[in-house]
């Protein structure tokens, strides 16, 4: 495949990926777990720390932006790697980013390890690892499409 239409397709599942993390963050989670997952707030966490003062809506923006671009390169590099099906390599990366984003990023800002494996952390792991299975789920569907 070349490699505009490779970037278009992770940027396609990338988006679908990231609408479905979002609608569950917000709807969803509340429901299920009692919160309702905020990430740019780690964004804007993280920007302090290193002294940079960052809004609300620019975390926002940055959680978007790497869901998009750099989820589906994750799935899409797992799947390359390993040659597991693309909705199990979405399965892993998500894992491996749920770990990212809790037992690293969050301890950087002053929260204990997995955030005490408490109702967040729950919900983020369902989150991640829904959002990276939903990008393998497009990418191999846009895919076949193109195949045809």
């Amino acid at each position: 495949m070349p490699l505009t239409q490779t970037l278009r397709t992770l940027a396609l599942a990338g988006l679908a990926g990231e609408i479905a993390f979002e609608l569950y963050a917000w709807l969803l989670s509340p429901l299920l777990f009692g919160v309702a997952l905020a990430p740019a707030n780690l964004f804007v966490a993280l920007g302090n720390l290193i002294g940079v003062t960052l809004p609300y809506w620019l975390g926002f923006a940055l959680h978007i932006s790497i869901g998009i671009a750099g989820f589906s390169a994750t799935v899409w590099l797992m799947h390359r790697v390993t040659r597991l099906g693309l909705v199990l390599s979405g399965a892993l990366s998500g894992l491996a980013l749920w770990f990212i984003a809790q037992g690293l990023l969050a301890p950087l800002i002053g929260r204990s390890f997995m955030m005490g494996f408490g109702a967040y952390t729950q919900s983020s792991f369902v989150g991640h690892v829904g959002m990276a299975m939903v990008i393998g789920y497009v990418i191999a569907v846009l895919q076949r499409r193109q195949e045809i």
